[in-house]
């Protein structure tokens, strides 16, 4: 992507904040007559303090030398009181603005990874997107703030400062606008190279980020395995890759902003040595040379500005192609143009020759099978033969590769993607909790869930009782990803959630499989209440699960044939 497109990208997702930009470009604008009025108290001074040189007529009412003398300073601390004041604002505005775009901006990406299809996250991994989402958005709020404005404010400071400089004394202004060309090239030169680098550091650190992601959420197997010392090298290992990378980026903008100094230092050298001169032969006087000294300084300060900023926004237009590389990255699972809305779901669901593929491999092959509304269909088959597959495509997480389910004889893509998901109600192998109260994990699907429907939902899935006995009871915070409940009470709290959700079709996907036998019994009991009246997929290694199911399904190897009669 080039630096145009990502320009124009990042002023379109900014469009919502140009007039805030816009005033952001006004006070940089109010920085050039400051910088310009900065140097001419001390000229005055020179020339008509000390020397005799006639004060100008904007301060021709000071008599005498100390009315004069007076005068200057109350302009030079008018002067920097302006400065001060523009600072200020262009602070506080840049600041305010720069914060709201970047959080509109995370948060879009947000949205957008949780959008993206499962089998992007699967294949890329979750910590690359948590890495663009909380690192790489921040760069439209350095680029749109304080990127691209100040780099407007100070062309336009430039362009005033060699104006005034060349009324003052043509010669000295071409010397010192002598240093321009070598400046752009070194930049251009840069550039590139950090580009690359940046980039390059930006994945480093990304797979750095996956490490501790990876580690921290399995940390009681890496501790039950005695593997700390292994992660921690493991760890050590991609963050040094992406620490080296980052100092030959430094050693790279150092090098750059030596030459850059001793560049602008050499015009500086120029023009004292010529001023001195035309000084010398009267050409110049001593206010003057120093007026033009003072213009020089803030001549090279944009310069100097741009120049030293190239690695920051070099920085920030790596991330900034690495967040639109997300959003531009579409969901495998497409909701089509003028898909049809779905209520309530009587539960009638076909498959009809259904084929699925992982990165060409077939994971199921021609699946066949129909299922009347009401009816319990039980799973069994070997780890890996596709069971969870098969559910999965359900709920379209992911699409068939090549045939079509049908919900009550509508096929699932033609449905909203939202009304569809919300026929399901899904209870995991591994109960999934977040870190909030039992109250609200249990109402997840339904938020607006009075407590009188919470605390049924609670006893229908045998948890009420163990909720009550607990100090805080449904108030009781349980933890990343519930780990202060066991995993029986856990899985009782996602039973709960399905009762609430109240979801004409259930999947249950080995929910026994990690609990005790006495603590199966009593969930093996709640989902029989479940399953009363509703579409139920119910897979399980146990036989024994699955006794009371209607229809008997084995998975072989991505093949599904029946172990007991058709329902359809």
């Amino acid at each position: 992507m080039s630096d145009f497109d990502l320009y124009r990208r990042l002023l379109r997702e900014a469009r919502q904040f140009w007039p805030n930009i816009a005033g952001i470009f006004v006070l940089g604008l109010a920085a050039t007559p400051i910088a310009l009025l900065t140097p001419l108290p001390l000229k005055i001074a020179v020339d008509s303090v000390i020397g005799s040189k006639p004060a100008p007529r904007l301060l021709a009412w000071a008599g005498d030398r100390t009315s004069l003398l007076v005068a200057v300073i109350g302009l030079a601390l008018l002067v920097a009181l302006l400065d001060q004041v523009q600072k200020l604002s262009s602070l506080m505005l840049g600041t305010y603005t720069g914060e709201k775009l970047q959080l509109r901006f995370r948060a879009r990406l947000f949205r957008h990874g949780q959008r993206l299809s499962l089998g992007y996250h699967d294949a890329a991994g979750t910590a690359d997107s948590v890495y663009r989402i909380q690192y790489d958005a921040p760069s439209i709020q350095w680029i749109s703030v304080y990127g691209i404005t100040p780099f407007l404010t100070a062309g336009l400071t430039l362009v005033g400062m060699i104006v005034i400089t060349a009324s003052i004394d043509v010669e000295l202004a071409f010397v010192a606008l002598a240093v321009v060309p070598i400046l752009f090239a070194l930049t251009l030169f840069s550039r590139r190279t950090l580009r690359r680098g940046w980039k390059e550091t930006k994945k480093l650190e990304s797979t750095a980020l996956s490490v501790v992601q990876e580690v921290l959420t399995v940390l009681r197997v890496v501790k039950a395995f005695s593997q700390e010392e292994r992660e921690h090298e493991r760890f050590l290992a991609a963050s040094g890759a992406g620490m080296r990378a980052r100092i030959r980026l430094i050693a790279i903008e150092g090098a750059y902003t030596l030459a850059v100094g001793m560049t602008t230092a050499a015009g500086t050298a120029a023009v004292l040595f010529i001023g001195v001169r035309h000084v010398q032969s009267g050409q110049l006087t001593l206010g003057s040379l120093l007026l033009i000294l003072g213009y020089l300084a803030q001549l090279y300060v944009p310069l100097q500005t741009v120049s030293s900023s190239i690695n920051t926004l070099q920085s920030s237009l790596a991330s900034a192609e690495r967040a639109f590389w997300l959003l531009d990255h579409d969901a495998d699972v497409q909701e089509r143009p003028n898909a049809r809305p779905l209520r309530r779901a009587a539960g009638a669901i076909v498959f009809e020759d259904v084929w699925f593929a992982y990165d060409g491999e077939a994971v199921l092959r021609g699946v066949s099978l129909g299922v009347r509304p009401g009816t319990s269909v039980g799973i069994s088959g070997t780890t890996g033969a596709g069971k969870t597959t098969l559910v999965s495509l359900l709920t379209r997480f992911y699409d068939p590769t090549r045939g079509a389910i049908f919900l009550d004889g509508v096929d699932l893509r033609d449905y909203r993607l939202a009304d569809l998901r919300n026929q399901y109600a899904i209870v995991l192998q591994e109960p999934v909790l977040f870190s909030t109260t039992i109250r609200e994990n249990i109402a997840y699907g339904r938020p607006d869930a009075n407590d009188d429907a919470i605390v049924a939902a609670a006893r229908a899935a045998g948890a009420h009782e163990f909720v009550s006995a607990l100090p805080d009871d449904y108030e009781t915070v349980v933890g990343e990803r519930g780990m202060r409940l066991s995993g029986g009470e856990r899985q009782r709290i996602s039973l709960a959630r399905a009762f609430l959700k109240d979801a004409p079709v259930l999947i249950l996907d080995e929910p026994t499989s990690s609990v005790d036998a006495s603590t199966e019994a009593a969930i093996v009991q709640a989902m029989q209440r479940l399953m009363a009246g509703r579409t139920t997929f119910l897979i399980a290694h146990r036989l024994s699960t699955l006794e009371h199911c209607d229809v008997r399904l084995e998975v072989d190897d991505g093949t599904v044939r029946e172990l007991a009669a058709a329902v359809a």
